[in-house]
């Protein structure tokens, strides 16, 4: 029988990484735990872990083993905090080097959380802002499992194990599917944003303490190069590299082969699919590796 874990971390990891697990649980089971800012304050405002995006964690997954898939289901995010904040100046890299010169400090700018009205607003908003009351739309930042090989990443970047993705459809009612290289999976969470426009052009979503809760699922022998999830009416692949068009081709390579070797289509199929229904969003564009999404509605897909 499935069983519920309330999981409060004692320690936190700026790395995603084959480490000692913080807690077991078996496949099926469902995690709620309370997350830190991305700089690693608490919602008591205290800083508690050191940045960049302290994750929770790791969680071994009983029965993962390397060549298998751990499933994520995000079943709910609520905000644990009343405030949150971002930096105020966009990225120099998404802006013209010449009008990049002149950007101001990347000072912090605090927010408001309303949970009874579920709405974010600047606490101090500029003049021309004050009507920008945006809706709470709450996405975890970074998140994902062990990588291969040893390897250390940090929670600054991503790869094809996951990390800091900050695609804003990450969100409650998204299952998310990551490649399994060590045993039992460790699985990491952190980075919840309030809210979040595609690419986190500034740096930051709207960061926050947020309540997680999570189903974690071992799929046998389902051998994925990069992270794969279903939202709503589609479902998508994730690529994460620099420069942008190599982390589209990820995505791209990883929808095709989902399409050929789970849903039985022919080279040609994929390409009259892909070319006519394709749609790509921008996950970041401020990491060191940047974040594609490649997605295919569900309506066009035949019978698995």
């Amino acid at each position: 029988m499935p069983e519920t874990h309330h999981f409060k971390p004692s320690s936190w990891s700026n790395v995603l990484a084959d480490m000692a697990p913080a807690l077991h649980i078996a496949s099926g089971d469902t995690v709620r735990t309370e997350t830190l800012d991305a700089a690693g304050g608490n919602p008591q405002g205290e800083r508690v872990a050191n940045r960049p995006n302290p994750m929770n964690g790791p969680i071994h997954v009983e029965g993962a083993e390397p060549g298998d898939a751990l499933r994520v289901e995000i079943l709910r995010i609520d905000p644990a905090s009343d405030t949150g904040w971002t930096r105020a100046a966009l990225s120099a890299n998404v802006l013209d080097p010449e009008y990049a010169r002149n950007l101001p400090p990347r000072d912090r700018a605090d927010w408001i959380i309303d949970r009874k009205a579920s709405t974010v607003r600047l606490e101090k908003p500029e003049t021309a802002l004050e009507r920008m009351i945006l809706p709470y739309r709450p996405m975890i930042g970074c998140f994902g499992v062990a990588p291969v090989g040893g390897e250390a990443i940090s929670t600054a970047t991503s790869g094809p194990n996951g990390g800091n993705m900050d695609y804003r459809g990450f969100t409650v009612g998204c299952s998310v599917s990551f490649p399994v290289s060590v045993p039992g999976a460790l699985f990491f969470l952190g980075d919840c944003h309030a809210a979040q426009g595609d690419g986190e052009i500034s740096g930051t979503g709207v960061e926050t303490c947020c309540d997680v809760e999570v189903r974690l699922t071992v799929e046998k022998k389902r051998a994925i190069g990069w992270p794969r999830g279903e939202l709503g009416d589609r479902i998508f692949t994730v690529g994460n590299a620099r420069p942008l068009d190599q982390a589209l081709q990820h995505a791209t390579t990883e929808m095709v082969a989902w399409l050929k070797y789970d849903y039985g289509l022919s080279e040609a199929d994929t390409a009259h699919l892909l070319g006519q229904t394709v749609r790509y969003e921008v996950g970041n564009v401020y990491n060191p590796a940047y974040t594609m999404v490649c997605s295919v509605p569900k309506q066009w897909l035949p019978a698995s």
